[in-house]
């Protein structure tokens, strides 16, 4: 299989890079700057940027987006290559969905969240009308990329991208307690995009919530959710703690909860995408899909770093 990686030079694109070497892949690396890993010089944000992935993707068996811009044109650019795309932001997967070209395959979600927390709702014995929680738990010792951190600051005074109770509903400014590993924990409504991905198509009401570290973090958190001018704080906060992860999906009309652990967020992420990449160079004209429509509970399970329960 040939793969081209956008944004080779990320905390998700390098591990992602690194792992379909390591399955024996070709994979060209792609990047706007020089660097270990870069083959290829790509700046998305130029006006040849699209035009010089449609040359590569013309070459490659599937393509992988991990940078940091999001263009909903990137999905006509590839072409009928399948794409695979790494971002967490609602709006633009809603975006790439809309332009994805003919006969392509479009993957929406594949990493930590969204994707192996899609393939966790996805798994629960849920019926249309069905309420869903999503809990996502990151550790605060671990440093995370610039988009990573740009992204959560950017959750601050913004509202979700179509909620499905409808109305408007600003990120981190509600809670709810849910069930994790630990005992139950307070989380904050953030825009994790999952109940447009399996939500929409299911009929079912997905909320996903955040908690970052300890509770004394997400406090901070929920007070530059209060006053989003705090925000510049988020990419402050001290990297004290672990770099555990939890991501776990539970039904409140029944109670059932499936979930996975693990350390190292960009790492599981970038294992995951990987593992994506994979399945969708094997799925050839499928549309726009989801890691759960390509990867099971078994499959994740294999990811390594990646634990269920």
């Amino acid at each position: 299989m040939r793969a081209l990686v956008l944004g080779a030079r990320g905390a998700v694109g390098a591990v992602a890079a690194d792992a379909l070497r390591a399955a024996g892949h070709h994979v060209t690396g792609a990047g706007r700057t020089p660097g270990p890993g870069v083959d290829l010089r790509v700046d998305l944000r130029a006006p040849d940027g699209l035009a010089r992935v449609r040359e590569a993707a013309a070459e490659h068996d599937v393509v992988l987006h991990a940078s940091a811009v999001e263009d909903p044109a990137l999905a006509r650019a590839v072409g009928r290559t399948p794409l695979v795309d790494a971002s967490a932001t609602g709006r633009y997967l809603d975006g790439l969905a809309a332009a994805v070209a003919p006969g392509g395959t479009l993957v929406l979600g594949a990493g930590l969240v969204p994707g192996l927390s899609t393939v966790l709702v996805a798994s629960l014995d849920a019926r249309p009308g069905d309420e869903i929680d999503v809990a996502v738990l990151l550790g605060t010792g671990e440093t995370h990329g610039d988009a990573a951190v740009a992204w959560t600051a950017g959750l601050a005074g913004a509202a979700l991208h179509d909620p499905p109770e409808g109305g408007t509903v600003i990120n981190l400014r509600s809670a709810r307690v849910l069930p994790t590993r630990s005992g139950t924990r307070r989380l904050l409504r953030a825009d994790f995009p999952d109940h447009v991905l399996v939500g929409r198509a299911r009929g079912v009401t997905v909320r996903s919530h955040l908690a970052a570290g300890g509770a004394a973090t997400t406090a901070a958190l929920a007070l530059v959710g209060r006053f989003p001018a705090l925000r510049a704080l988020v990419a402050r906060m001290p990297h004290v703690g672990d770099d555990r992860w939890e991501v776990g999906a539970v039904n409140r009309r029944t109670g059932e909860r499936v979930a996975a652990h693990g350390r190292g967020q960009s790492a599981a992420t970038g294992l995951l995408a990987a593992r994506a990449v994979e399945a969708a160079a094997a799925a050839r004209g499928r549309g726009v899909v989801t890691s759960a429509d390509l990867l099971t509970l078994d499959d994740v399970a294999r990811v390594p770093g990646v634990r269920l329960g």
